[in-house]
Order: C-alpha cells, then structure tokens, then sequence
C-alpha cells in the first residue's frame, strides 16, 4: 500500500502526475502523426478470402470505405477455439464499429481457420465484426503472423520486424490499408507489445491502483479467459 496523503498532499501530486501525462499525451499525438506519414506500399498479390458474402478480394473487403483495419486473430485451422488474448482484444471492437465506419474506416478480422469455425466462434462470443479466412491464400504468411513448421524449427524468422525464433505458427498483429480507386497500399502494421492501445480494458486497468496485477503469474496474460469462460 502506498503512503497516505491529506487533501493538500494529494493534490499537489496529482498536479505533478498530470505534467507527465500532458508530456505523454503530446509525444503520443507527435507518434500518431509520424505513424500517418510513413510511406505506402502498393499491394500487388490478388489476396482472395473465404467471407460470409462469398470470395472476396482485399480491395472488396473495403466495401465503399476507403480504409482498412485487419485485425489478424490467432486461430489455426486445427484449432477448435481461437485464440483467448486475442478474443481479449477483440472484445473491444464491436462498439467501434459504427464509430469508425462514421469515419470512413472499416475493420475485418481475418484468420486461416475455415469460415465455418470462424463465424461458430464469433457467434458464440457474441460478435459482429466481419471476419474471413484466408485459408486459401498467403496473406498471414505475407503478414508476419503465420509461421511453417519449418520457419520454426529453423529458429529464423521475422515477427515484429526482427529476425529471431518463434515457438508457435500463429502470433497477433494489426495492419492498415488505404486504397485509391482500385489500387491497394499498405501503410501500417503492428505487433506484440504494439497491440496493448487497442485494448480498452488493459487501458482501464492501467488507471486503477493495483494496475494490470500480472507480474506474478507465470506469463501476463494468463489470467485472461475467453468472456464466456469466468
């Protein structure tokens, strides 16, 4: 437990906290400018997903919108749930759907699961986010999220922009498109620790005073379950 404070104490601390968060808040709006003029790249490859409106393209999946957010969800063909950190994450999108859509933004979800187990388990979650596969195509792999056995056994791969080992063939990620007519640019992706702003309830945690609670637990996350599951 902290030291206690009167009223006077308290407040003069709480000041001193806000100079560091006004610091905070405008190196974090200096990021989110620099992160908006980082170059694009034109996507070439003709991605083609599995969809609850049937196959569609990269470019489809924007509907009329010009840009694109996709959430790329663990969840292995073989898997019979997906993953539960990422379920923890995408508890928080439903909400901003309607929000972002006002925006002109669009956010998918996409996996190499088949659609079928896909739609079954955003069902039982209780989302309404798109989600599609992308069984049929190289775009995890593409994105830094999917892994061959043989990239891992190798102990060379690139996750996060860095070359290293992975333990597993699925791992989180977040990346962001824009189109121009029918032309397809990549402008933003990011991974691991990257994630942690698009979470709102660490975000809230983060605010109360025994914060995310996680250094003692054999990993951070392993206090999470699947919303369903507490």
């Amino acid at each position: 437990m902290p030291k206690t404070a009167d009223d006077k104490e308290w407040l003069e601390a709480r000041r001193e906290l806000l100079e560091d968060e006004k610091a905070m808040q405008r190196a974090r709006d200096e990021l989110a400018q620099k992160r908006r003029e980082l170059p694009w790249r034109r996507i070439h490859s003709e991605y083609v997903f599995d969809t609850a409106d049937g196959p569609q393209s990269l470019l489809q999946l924007f509907g009329d919108a010009s840009q694109l957010i996709v959430y790329h969800f663990m969840f292995h063909p073989d898997w019979d749930e997906g993953c539960k950190s990422c379920s923890f994450w995408a508890d928080s999108y439903n909400g901003a759907l309607p929000h972002l859509r006002a925006r002109d933004v669009v956010l998918v979800a996409v996996s190499r699961a088949p659609l079928d187990k896909l739609l079954a388990y955003r069902d039982r979650l209780g989302w309404s986010f798109p989600w599609v596969s992308s069984a049929e195509n190289s775009f995890n792999y593409d994105f830094g999220v999917s892994f061959t056995a043989e990239q891992i056994e190798s102990g060379d791969t690139s996750y996060n922009y860095r070359r290293g080992s992975v333990s597993i063939e699925e791992l989180p990620g977040i990346s962001v498109f824009v189109r121009d007519g029918d032309k397809v640019f990549h402008t933003y992706s990011t991974y691991a620790r990257g994630l942690d702003p698009y979470n709102s309830t660490y975000q809230l945690l983060d605010i109360v005073p025994h914060g995310r609670n996680e250094a003692d637990l054999p990993y951070p996350q392993d206090w999470v379950r699947r919303h369903d599951e507490y």
